[in-house]
């Protein structure tokens, strides 16, 4: 089972990115579960066609403990295993300290467990690396391959710097890798070059370059991955070529975040930051 966990700046595309990639895997045949580590709780609504799944959180808050799997875990497009951690009452606790409950539960209740033949779990995991809740996938070992949602623009490059530093810091301890960056375009100007050396000078790859395409709105609109909209869209045959890209990929480093200085040469080497 392949653990693998997509981070990236908070509005960058993650989720939507996540589910069209899972979407397809499954249609290769493989059998994945999505656990959403997101307060909105929006990781798993195009997997199964737009329903608002009840969170983690949600079903222990109103149930006490006696809570079973079939309560907190959905089933999705191609039978994709769904569940969403959720978060506290907006103003009160840390929702990081959701995912810890979550995922500690979901082990608890045997979600992991041989029985389920699982070949991946896939973590959405919110924003930036910015507390330890949110850096539990990688610090505690759930999550062993790490893919970083970014664009040409400059503060999702920041972002997946920072999430680099997150990486190696629990790279000795918790085994984490990271299998490469995935651009959702932006049809920022020099993009697809601006990120491939970005993966460069991180020691990794840009594994698959997402063109911009709004036909993945319409699909949103329509509560579906782009796979199950329409698969014979070209925007579909992009997400296939992802998780392909995914399962066959073998390169999984230890990153090298850029200082600062470094990284702002490169934006200006591109023009963008001048």
């Amino acid at each position: 089972m392949r653990k693998v966990a997509i981070y990236g700046k908070g509005g960058i595309g993650k989720s939507t990115t996540t589910q069209n990639t899972v979407a397809g895997l499954a249609e290769m045949g493989k059998k994945i579960m999505v656990i959403g580590c997101d307060p909105k709780a929006d990781s798993t609504r195009l997997l199964l066609g737009g329903l608002q799944q009840k969170t983690v959180l949600d079903t222990l808050r109103e149930e006490g403990e006696e809570v079973e799997l079939e309560d907190i875990i959905k089933p999705g497009y191609r039978n994709t295993r769904c569940t969403e951690s959720g978060g506290p009452e907006p103003g009160v606790g840390c929702a990081g300290r959701g995912i810890i409950t979550s995922v500690n539960l979901l082990e608890q209740l045997g979600a992991f467990d041989d029985e389920w033949d699982l070949d991946y779990v896939f973590y959405d995991v919110l924003g930036d690396v910015v507390c330890g809740g949110f850096a539990m996938p990688i610090r505690d070992g759930k999550a062993e391959e790490i893919y970083i949602v970014c664009s040409g623009e400059m503060m999702a490059m920041y972002a997946a710097n920072n999430i680099c530093k997150g990486i190696l810091k629990y790279a000795d301890t918790g085994g984490v890798r990271l299998g490469g960056l995935i651009c959702n375009s932006r049809n920022v100007d020099n993009e697809r070059q601006m990120i491939e050396e970005l993966a460069k000078k991180i020691g990794t790859q840009m594994i698959h370059f997402v063109p911009r395409n709004n036909f993945v709105q319409r699909a949103e609109i329509n509560r579906q991955t782009v796979i199950e909209y329409d698969p014979t869209h070209i925007q579909a045959d992009e997400y296939r070529a992802l998780a392909r890209k995914i399962d066959e990929n073998k390169m999984f480093v230890i990153p090298k975040p850029l200082e600062i200085e470094e990284l702002e040469a490169l934006l200006i080497e591109f023009g963008i930051a001048n």
